[in-house]
């Protein structure tokens, strides 16, 4: 199984110790974000889980205690944008958060520890010629210290972000624009030695070097594990290569109040499921009840050890 923490919310930056203390216990419970009542308890020993992809804008409260991750294979997606406080209000100051990320990359290694400047959102105050500046100051600080930056348009969702966007004037360029713009962007990831892929975008930026992406990545982690897995398709939504993996988060869990996030994106929800947050619970910011229908959902180790490595074993 691959575990993944959280495209939901941010564990690491928020959830850290009741992520710890499941680990301890072995397991974790997920409420089914279409059905509330159903609810799957998912084994988390070392033998089923192959790897944890942690997705942050901040891990500095998880930074200090990765040795209790030492029987796991894990890595991250850290988000590091160049917003103000209108786009992302409550994030700590940009440099503290690109120390972060090269005290994490130091730990880890740059192979671990991927980049992602996304969503990439347009508008007056952030335009084409602004993302480039701040991409390249950003690609500067972080040189040698990770091998791949991720990006991504924003999406607007209007039942979600739509409000929010259209209130910063959140606007896409022409096309021919957004093909310099990204044509651009390549140049300076080569610059500094990163190789650039998109995230779940549908059309080909092929033309300018950057590759689909697949953030839950199998190739990645059996180089990781040293060892080849079985992995099926999960697809997210379209233009999503990831392979399948298992999500322990909860939707509207994060406090960042990013204004282009859609699995955030109702304060007062927010502030009620974080006001339940108990680093004890087996659920997120939740308590199970006695109206809960508990299943054991069944996980696997998805490795698939060659030959010589099983005839190693028989001794």
């Amino acid at each position: 199984m691959i575990l993944s923490a959280s495209r939901r919310t941010d564990i690491p930056a928020f959830y850290s110790e009741w992520f710890l203390n499941r680990l301890r216990q072995g397991y974790a419970c997920v409420r089914n974000p279409m059905n509330p009542r159903q609810v799957s308890r998912l084994e988390l020993s070392p033998q089923v889980v192959d790897c944890i992809v942690f997705w942050t804008k901040n891990p500095a409260p998880l930074l200090g205690h990765l040795d209790q991750l030492e029987q796991y294979a894990y890595y991250f997606q850290y988000t590091l944008n160049a917003y103000g406080p209108e786009v992302e209000p409550h994030l700590p100051p940009l440099n503290a958060r690109i120390n972060t990320f090269l005290a994490l990359a130091e730990t880890l290694g740059p192979e671990r520890v991927i980049w992602r400047y996304d969503p990439i959102l347009f508008s007056g105050a952030y335009s084409p010629e602004a993302h480039l500046a701040a991409f390249a100051r950003l690609a500067k600080a972080l040189r040698g210290h990770t091998q791949k930056c991720v990006v991504s348009l924003v999406d607007s969702y209007p039942a979600k972000n739509g409000k929010s966007l259209a209130r910063l004037g959140a606007q896409m360029p022409a096309p021919d624009a957004l093909g310099r713009f990204f044509a651009s962007l390549a140049g300076i990831a080569r610059q500094n030695g990163l190789a650039l892929a998109s995230c779940a975008e549908e059309f080909s930026l092929e033309r300018y070097g950057i590759q689909h992406n697949r953030c839950i990545d199998p190739d990645l982690i059996e180089r990781l594990i040293g060892c080849p897995l079985r992995v099926k398709p999960d697809g997210q939504r379209p233009g999503c290569l990831c392979a399948k993996c298992e999500d322990i988060g909860a939707y509207d869990t994060c406090p960042h109040g990013c204004v282009y996030c859609y699995a955030n994106f109702k304060p007062g929800a927010i502030a009620r499921r974080c006001a339940r947050y108990d680093p004890a619970s087996p659920l997120l910011c939740d308590a199970l009840t006695e109206a809960d229908q508990v299943t054991v959902r069944p996980v696997r180790s998805l490795r698939d050890p060659p030959q010589n490595a099983q005839q190693l074993s028989l001794f």
